[in-house]
């Protein structure tokens, strides 16, 4: 291992006293700022501005990993690791002069509060004897630039020690001249000139000593305006006397001291936080400062009181708490300083009217001790810079609204609101645990309300303490009251309101706008598109004006900044109650007119954008996708391409904002703005089988037409809630609902959309065994049609029809067309769907080779799209054709994939209709008794959904179950009843019998 050294220009030696240095700017540097903090972890952030200090490399984490194998290459035994937040150099004291100079020095301080100042003085010598110049010269690093001023700091706060020591042990003569050196290097030390005057006192040179006061006194007057202090006064009056100076008598203790609020008693939950600031405030090198951030409310000065509390014992020479006053009236930093230093012994005329002065001697006095200091509720970075102790052992913990980005090298915690677990815990213990836990319910309402913000926490449980009497639920109501919730959100002298009203009194004018904008958004989490929009500079000159204020609402915690998402779109999450703030402001502020305008811009964008993401995905819902009240696109063109290169990523991202504005939208009244923005999230839903999602925001437009008369809404939200119902195979209830929306939209005259009723009302009869009555609404569907997709899914649904009618042939024409159509189309969903609708009337028509081929190539096609469902349905004819060829293990395979997939996408009538299949498959398996509970079950749900074709069919399997375990009379009854639901031409379940009875066959040997 070499030996390394940084007190100086940069060296390794290696034995036997070779020196080698590494290759290349880069990674010298990199060297030494490891080595400048050996045994630590160094930030990632911090290497990268070392290295790049103006603009690093797009590729600077390769470069720093290149680097880094580059210096453990280059030197053997060098142990550089990587942990979680950066590198970090493990060295032996012995093996870096910096670790050697420290060991030593911390010998001599330890010898010479032994009484042994021989001893300590030979320490402190081998201490010095370590710098061989200025700390890394002729390396010019500026994030370096304060690391070696405090290793220079550590230098001269050792010479003087040593200097103590041998004065002590009587060795002033040789050091009269080493002192003259040093005070010309440091002609303000006063520490320096008062040794220098005692040594030359010594020496018999009381002229000479006097002499030095002198110069030194016109120094500090001319340069500083102030006076030498107390310890060159008390040298200086000895020297006069002739007397040998000697320490003063020794002043009573300052340490340890301890300023800290009371803990507060019902402080609760924040462990986690307790834990992480516990940690960064414990490191063992430099001076750790901790900033926590949060909203106005959060807790930030109780967590960092409980934190420092439970810290005591890690710093046992005290504990300072100073208000700043940061939100309201920011305090002077002189009266700060002026009040720490009377606080730590230095009184009178020792406190300097210079505020540089006052900070120097407040250093001093935390020089070398372990002291945590609590700046509360810090305004800025200025503020707090001067309180921050020079030496390590100490600790800075600061709370402040802002995020203090200027304050370089400082550790932060953002405070999020409370757990929903941390809010009731609290409001427990408030209010009390036996009256939260009785009316459990409406505490969750106060909780929510509240935004699980600690601060209104603490309000809604002081209330509740002040009145046991009152019922949770009835404060629970006043605060769901979004007019009102600020207003019961006060008591004494706490509120809501007035905390974050000094947040925004403090903020410029255009970040005061932006904020009221913001505010009138219903969405918590908002990406950078929307508040763009919201504060209309989204495409306009004045987008840097909008930057600038968001940037200064997420630096004074009122908006934060969440991530980016996975659309490369930077989020933000307003608090509820901020929100809330923000919109009395607006309605205090601003028109009608105006507030209407930046909601209906925003809304436009989110419909816009819905609709060309909708237009990119497999429509898959069989509802019509309407142009009609469409705006123009109101984003840039290139954000739309960025945010919806990947359609369904967008709508994932965005799925809940937009069921929220949905919901928005019908509370204004907005219903053909709300329609349009639903029809287009449809599309994603449905393909994704989000269905509660559809069906809440659907129940919720429809509701809201009605309540403003709006009859074709009403009806288009009933179709497709209708179409739910059918795809849980509540078959019965569809077919009825179908038939209503048919009858509402022929007297609306909505042709189109009563195409697409029809049709799926044809699909949902096929499904009840009424396949008359399908093909008659399948016709009439397609003729009805207007457009071609409606056209197409009613001409399947005709094929369906005359499959169960036993027209093979005439269902086969339908579907060879519908192929050729889909194959000129170049769409990989309508060709998978149209190649396997061909297969099954292929298979009907007894080629079951060409359909086997067709439903493989149907299979491949899918497998490409997105269409999950129609992937489904190819399975499952895929199983069935692969039964009828014989290849068993095959086909159960295919159906085990077609369940699977229905399962996921809540298609319940296709997942019973596979296990129906797999559970035939177990009787040929000799496990007849397994399959039985499995098809009784199947059974149950089949009746109850009314599908006649499919509760013969299993009925068809249960017999032979039966059978298999010589059941006779359940077989003969579970036969005679399958008789009776046959339809003699259902070509389509004739099929079907014959290819799941070939499946409860037992295999070949």
């Amino acid at each position: 291992m070499p030996r390394f050294g940084v007190l100086g220009p940069l060296t390794i030696e290696s034995p036997p006293g070779r020196r080698t240095a590494p290759r290349g700017d880069h990674q010298r540097a990199l060297l030494a700022v490891l080595l400048l903090n050996a045994n630590s972890s160094v930030p990632v952030d911090a290497l990268v501005e070392t290295l790049w200090p103006e603009t690093p490399p797009k590729s600077y984490s390769s470069n720093l990993h290149t680097y880094v194998s580059r210096l453990r290459a280059r030197f053997e035994g060098l142990a550089i690791e990587r942990d979680p937040l950066g590198y970090r150099l493990i060295v032996e004291p012995g093996d870096l002069d910096l670790l050697s100079f420290r060991e030593a020095a911390a010998a001599g301080k330890a010898a010479a509060r032994a009484g042994d100042p021989a001893s300590a003085a030979g320490h402190y010598r081998r201490a010095l004897a370590e710098w061989r110049g200025p700390v890394l010269s002729g390396l010019h690093l500026p994030r370096l630039d304060a690391d070696v001023a405090r290793l220079e700091s550590e230098r001269l706060a050792a010479f003087e020690d040593c200097v103590d020591a041998e004065l002590s042990d009587g060795r002033h003569g040789e050091l009269t001249g080493e002192l003259q050196a040093m005070i010309t290097e440091h002609p303000l030390r006063e520490r320096l000139a008062a040794q220098l005057m005692t040594a030359l006192h010594r020496a018999g040179r009381q002229a000479d000593s006097l002499a030095v006061h002198r110069e030194l006194r016109t120094t500090l007057v001319e340069e500083l305006g102030v006076e030498p202090g107390a310890e060159v006064r008390r040298v200086h009056a000895a020297v006069l006397r002739g007397e040998d100076p000697v320490p003063p008598a020794k002043a009573a203790p300052v340490f340890p001291i301890c300023q800290l609020p009371p803990d507060i008693a019902d402080f609760a939950g924040r462990e986690g936080e307790v834990s992480k600031l516990s940690g960064l405030l414990g490191a063992s090198t430099g001076v750790p400062v901790v900033v926590i951030t949060g909203e106005p409310g959060a807790g930030k000065s109780t967590l960092a009181v409980s934190t420092a509390h439970r810290l005591r014992r890690s710093f046992p020479d005290g504990q300072l708490f100073i208000p700043l006053a940061g939100a309201s009236s920011p305090r002077d930093l002189a009266d700060v300083l002026g009040d720490l230093l009377r606080a730590l012994g230095v009184t009178g005329p020792a406190i300097s009217d210079d505020v540089e002065a006052r900070a120097a001697v407040y250093r001093g006095r935390l020089a070398d001790r372990r002291v945590l200091v609590v700046l509360d509720d810090a305004a800025g970075p200025d503020q707090v810079r001067a309180l921050l102790p020079g030496t390590p052992g100490s600790a800075v913990l600061i709370t402040s609204r802002q995020r203090l980005s200027g304050l370089a090298g400082a550790d932060r915690l953002p405070l999020a609101p409370l757990s929903g677990a941390e809010a009731m815990t609290l409001l427990a213990r408030l209010a009390g645990p036996d009256r939260v836990g009785a009316e459990r319910a409406d505490a969750e309402r106060i909780a929510k309300a509240c935004g699980n913000l600690p601060l209104a926490l603490r309000i809604a449980g002081s209330r509740l303490a002040m009145r046991p009497g009152l019922p949770l639920g009835k404060l629970a109501g006043k605060l769901e009251d979004e007019v009102s919730r600020l207003d019961e959100l006060q008591v004494s002298d706490l509120q809501v309101r007035g905390s974050i009203a000094l947040s925004h009194q403090a903020l410029s004018p255009a970040a005061r706008r932006a904020f009221r904008l913001i505010g009138r958004s219903r969405t918590l989490d908002l990406p950078a598109w929307a508040v763009s929009t919201l504060i209309d500079c989204a495409d306009s000159a004045d987008s840097e004006d909008a930057d600038e204020a968001i940037d200064e609402l997420v630096e004074a915690s009122l908006l934060e900044a969440t991530g980016v998402d996975p659309t490369g779109e930077q989020r933000f999450r307003l608090h509820d109650l901020v929100r809330v703030f923000a919109t009395e402001l607006g309605r205090e502020l601003e028109t009608h007119d105006e507030r209407v305008a930046t909601v209906a811009k925003v809304s436009d964008a989110a419909l816009c954008l819905a609709d060309t993401a909708a237009r990119r995905l497999p429509r898959t819902v069989p509802m019509p996708l309407s142009d009609q009240d469409l705006p123009a696109q109101p984003l840039p063109a290139e954000l739309v391409e960025r945010l919806l290169r990947d359609p369904g990523t967008w709508f994932s991202v965005e799925r809940a904002n937009l069921v929220t504005a949905v919901s928005s939208l019908c509370a204004v009244g907005w219903l053909r703005k709300a329609l349009r923005i639903l029809e287009r999230l449809s599309t994603y839903l449905y393909l994704h089988s989000h269905y509660t999602d559809m069906r809440t925001a659907y129940e919720t437009l429809r509701d809201a037409a009605r309540k403003a008369g709006d009859r074709h809404i009403v009806v288009i939200a009933e179709a497709n809630l209708t179409v739910l119902l059918h795809a849980r195979g509540e078959y019965e209830r569809a077919v009825e609902g179908y038939r209503e929306c048919s009858k509402e939209l022929a007297e609306l005259g909505d042709l189109a959309t009563r195409a697409w009723v029809e049709t799926n009302l044809a699909h949902c009869l096929v499904g009840l065994g009424r396949a008359g009555e399908s093909l008659h609404a399948a016709t009439q569907a397609r003729e009805l049609s207007t457009v071609e997709d409606s056209g197409t899914h009613a001409r399947r649904a005709e094929s369906a029809a005359l499959h169960r009618l036993g027209k093979i042939s005439e269902a086969l024409e339908i579907d060879r067309r519908i192929l050729a159509e889909a194959r000129e189309s170049a769409d990989d969903r309508r060709l998978g769907i149209a190649l396997q609708g061909l297969s099954w009337s292929l298979m009907l028509d007894g080629r079951p080779e060409e359909a086997l081929e067709t439903v493989e190539e149907s299979v491949l096609v899918l497998r490409r799209t997105t269409a999950k469902s129609a992937l489904a349905k190819s399975l499952r004819t895929q199983g069935a054709i692969l039964a009828g060829a014989g290849r068993r293990a095959d086909a159960v395979k295919a159906y085990e994939n077609a369940r699977r997939l229905a399962g996921a996408l809540e298609e319940r009538p296709r997942e019973l209709s596979c296990t129906r299949a797999i559970a035939a498959s177990w009787i040929g398996d000799g496990r007849a008794d397994r399959a039985i509970p499995v098809l009784r079950h199947c059974l149950g749900e089949f009746r109850a959904m009314g599908g006649k074709p499919a509760t013969g069919l299993t009925l068809h399997v249960l017999r032979r179950a039966y059978e298999a375990v010589g059941e006779t009379e359940a077989a003969e009854a579970a036969g005679e009843e399958a008789k009776r639901l046959d339809v003699p031409h259902d070509a389509n379940a004739s099929a079907l019998v014959r290819l799941l009875l070939s499946l409860t066959e037992p295999a070949p040997a």
